[in-house]
């Protein structure tokens, strides 16, 4: 809609003449199953009598609108998501009387009706710019006030918000249910995309924290029919040890009175910081066994958020140019506290294996940014949550630790939580303590790393005498043609040497022999302290893994890796040589089958739960989309039997073993391979150690649905033994999934022709659609896709048009013809949205380099 792109500009030039104060915002949750009634009431001065400025809201309908005692026509002052405030005096008070509208799409506030005791939950969500769909505002960081709420809401209801929960008062009888108003206390001066409702019967959890400044209530809050798998002590305990090793690291106080987290339905994201009241995507309350790498990113995210009470909700951006920084540093310091206050010790390593990973892929896209993005406005702030912003992001800022030193480091992120308590900054604000307390000047750095974009490859070229010793050696880099920064790495070498092992199966290992840190920069860097060294079974560019960089293999390193795919002993070197193999196989360098075999033939033992994870994930990409047409069914049918030959031989109740059954039911492809599936589904074989839960029977239901051996009888049947919504979303999912042009046509018109689907259903259902295993069956959807792409995206939110436009793209045909359309649309739509064309060239962009890699599969060895 016009208007509802708010620019910095606009921002800039409302922070110029305003200074607000308070907001008292007073809701009834009471009027119906559509809407609420919301009254807000803000007091600000105005630098510039007389000046006009607007405020922000999006809203259903606006009954009245008072300036300064002075009622103001709605009709005539409200359109387009502002309110038009004229001559304003030097201090001004603003009443908003107007009606409010639910979601479904995680945005604003998302009302959700649980289907097992048909209670009602609510909660909000409101980065980037969704407070004013709740209440009136001037929507930008740098607005900072009070805010104080008022909710009249059922009495039997839980309300949740940034200040304590206040005792409720009766408020009568309204259509047979009984109400109460709650008034909470005004919170300290935040950002309003940080306030928060959260609101329902939720179950609770209290426990307590000894901070430096007193003792903080916590609380941890779900749905009442999710309450049984509940694991509070684990969170809290995660909680406290964050809270210890924070404060004691950023010599600050806890800035708020609670602590509050709440796991709600259908949420977009992982998680969102409002100041003292978090909230949690559901998943994370594990209602069967998952994977003890979801387990350590529930710790992560648990630790993330912790981190934005500082960073983010204390001090604040000034405006989503910014957005990185608040981001990456929650990365960066949740990732050191799980590493150095929780039993997940490796953190940097499981960092390394999945999120550098995230960064190296968003960083090779056409779609790619600076660190440090130019966020004209609104629209350019909600496609920027991505790989750069996080990331690459928190890999910068690691080797900026590493740069200035932790101590610098850390002496000034105190002076900066000091200086700029309860305000708004830059990053220069950030750089400028830095360099007084580390004694470095970080403009260069700043130019090179955050203000450029592109990931540099790394390469070792050397030349050996005849004793088998380096005669030169340099570390040559590179970079893409459309990015060619050059950039100055830290980096460690490794030299690893293939020993017998002592263990019974007598497989030998790779010990490390050498190690050594050298700075490296430009296209050719001569590393004098490794002539005369003698040339190793293995070199590792980037050992230890300090450098955000590609790194690649001399020929006799990669003949010994895939010699012996197991000889690693320790997780981060394996995974840095599985990561380089992995990018060989991305940039058509490696054969696709040749990775998929060594992959293979490293998973034998593997427990590194999310190295596991992520080489999974690989290993299906590469079999689906990066292998030769020519080649793909064999490959698909060697994974598949792989996988299930792996699970079966796993340790009895082990990771490896759950997630290998995962992968093996993700990966069945063919109705023979519907048998051995069921036989597991229903107890007629079993694996020691492996319980069939309820999310591992939808697992193998969805496999079944698949490949044509499940109809919509049985698909039902399950869903009666899990009528949550969650199994509401798997049904979906598995009906989606069948082989049948039918089932195709069905999730098209659920998701794509009709807009009533809420957000997770539509990610279901697309899911299941984009599941084929006859791939032929997407095919009429190529043109679909691309007709439809700029209506579907234009009547949806940014959060549904997401999952549509990037959901029902036919990613399993993978060839030119697709292609080709995407690359066709782009050059018709050089004016369209900007969230809608980075979704589909990045599409695009997936579909080129698989057919690259395509091409060198086919050649073969």
């Amino acid at each position: 809609m016009p208007g509802t792109n708010l620019t910095r500009d606009e921002a800039a030039a409302r922070a110029r003449i305003l200074d607000v104060g308070s907001y008292e915002v007073s809701l009834d949750l009471t009027t119906g199953p559509t809407t609420f009634g919301t009254t807000t009431t803000v007091r600000f001065g105005c630098t510039e009598p007389g000046a006009d400025t607007f405020i922000d809201l999006i809203a259903e309908s606006v009954e009245s609108v008072t300036l300064n005692g002075t009622a103001l026509d709605p009709a005539s002052v409200f359109a387009d998501s502002r309110i038009a405030l004229s001559g304003l005096q030097a201090e001004n008070e603003l009443t908003v009387e107007a009606t409010g509208r639910y979601t479904n799409t995680g945005e604003g506030l998302h009302r959700f009706v649980d289907p097992v005791d048909g209670e009602v939950y609510l909660y909000t969500q409101f980065e980037v710019p969704d407070s004013r769909r709740m209440y009136t505002v001037f929507e930008q960081p740098d607005l900072k006030a009070s805010f104080r709420f008022t909710v009249t809401a059922p009495a039997h209801w839980k309300i949740i918000s940034n200040s304590p929960t206040p005792q409720s008062v009766p408020a009568g009888v309204a259509d047979g249910v009984e109400r109460a108003t709650w008034d909470f206390a005004p919170t300290k001066r935040i950002s309003s995309y940080i306030t928060a409702l959260i609101a329902g019967p939720y179950d609770e959890v209290r426990d307590e924290v000894q901070t430096r400044g007193g003792v903080v209530p916590l609380g941890v809050f779900c749905r009442r029919s999710l309450t049984q798998h509940l694991d509070a002590d684990a969170i809290f305990d995660c909680t406290k040890k964050g809270f210890g090793f924070f404060e004691a690291e950023f010599d600050q106080p806890y800035p708020f009175e609670k602590y509050d987290q709440v796991f709600t339905p259908e949420y977009n994201m992982g998680a969102m910081e409002n100041a003292g009241a978090v909230t949690f995507t559901e998943v994370y309350v594990f209602r069967s066994k998952v994977s003890e790498a979801k387990i350590e990113r529930r710790a992560l995210t648990i630790l993330h958020e912790l981190a934005h009470m500082w960073f983010g909700n204390l001090v604040t951006m000034r405006w989503w140019d910014d957005l990185w920084l608040n981001e990456s540093f929650a990365e960066w310091a949740s990732t050191t506290c799980q590493a150095e206050a929780t039993e997940w010790t490796s953190a940097w390593t499981t960092f390394g294996t999945s999120e550098k990973a995230w960064a190296y892929t968003q960083d090779q896209l056409s779609s790619t940014h600076p660190i440090a993005a130019d966020m004209r406005h609104l629209e350019d702030v909600e496609v920027n949550f991505d790989g750069i912003t996080y990331a690459k992001g928190a890999s910068v800022l690691k080797q900026l630790v590493a740069y200035v030193g932790r101590e610098p480091f850390v002496a000034a992120l105190r002076q900066y939580f000091r200086t700029h308590a309860w305000g708004n900054t830059t990053l220069a604000d950030l750089l400028g303590e830095l360099e007084t307390a580390s004694g470095r000047e970080l403009g260069e750095w700043s130019r090179l790393w955050l203000e450029t974009a592109g990931v540099n490859t790394l390469r070792p070229v050397f030349e050996v005498g005849d004793d088998g010793r380096y005669t030169r050696f340099a570390v040559e880099q590179s970079a893409a043609e459309e990015y060619p920064t050059l950039r100055p790495h830290r980096l460690g070498i490794g030299r690893y040497a293939v020993r017998a092992a002592e263990s019974a199966d007598g497989a030998a290992v790779l010990e490390r022999v050498g190690y050594d840190e050298f700075d490296v920069d430009g296209a050719s860097t001569e590393l004098e302290a490794l002539v005369g060294q003698e040339q190793p079974d293995l070199l590792l560019l980037n050992d230890a893994d300090l450098a955000y960089a590609k790194i690649r293999l001399d020929e006799r390193s990669l003949a010994t890796a895939l010699a012996h795919p197991r000889g690693f002993t320790d997780s981060l070197p394996r995974s840095l040589v599985l990561g380089a193999t992995w990018d060989m196989t991305r940039d058509a360098e490696m054969a696709a089958r040749d990775f998929v075999r060594f992959v293979l033939e490293t998973l034998p033992g593997e427990s590194d739960s999310t190295l596991l994870r992520v080489l999974i994930g690989q290993l299906s990409t590469a079999a689906r989309l990066y292998t030769a047409p020519e080649h793909r069914a064999a490959t698909g049918e060697l994974l598949t039997s792989s996988l299930h030959d792996l699970a079966v031989a796993a340790e009895p109740g082990s990771d490896a073993q759950f997630q290998l059954v995962e992968a093996w039911a993700a990966s069945a492809a063919r109705e023979s391979d519907a048998p051995a599936l069921r036989a597991l589904l229903t107890g007629a074989d079993t694996l020691e150690g492996l319980t069939i839960d309820t999310e591992l029977r939808w697992t193998l239901v969805k496999a079944l649905a698949a490949v044509g051996a499940a109809d919509d009888a049985e698909i039902q049947a399950e869903l009666d033994r899990d009528p949550t919504s969650t199994g509401r979303e798997r049904a979906a999912e598995a009906r989606a999934a069948r082989p049948t042009a039918e089932a195709k046509e069905q999730a098209w018109a659920e998701a794509v022709e009709q807009n009533t689907l809420p957000n997770q259903m539509v990610e279901a259902v697309s899911a299941g659609f984009r599941r084929s295993t006859d791939p032929s069956l997407l095919r009429p959807y190529v043109e679909r896709y691309h007709a439809v792409a700029e209506e579907a995206w234009a009547a949806r939110s940014v959060a549904i048009g997401e999952r549509v436009v990037g959901g029902f793209y036919p990613f399993s045909l993978a060839d030119r013809s697709l292609a080709a359309a995407s690359q066709a649309w782009l050059d018709a739509h050089p004016d369209a949205a900007p969230g809608l064309v980075r979704t589909i060239a990045e599409n695009r962009d997936a579909v080129v380099r698989a057919l690259a890699a395509q091409e060198r599969d086919a050649r073969g060895d």
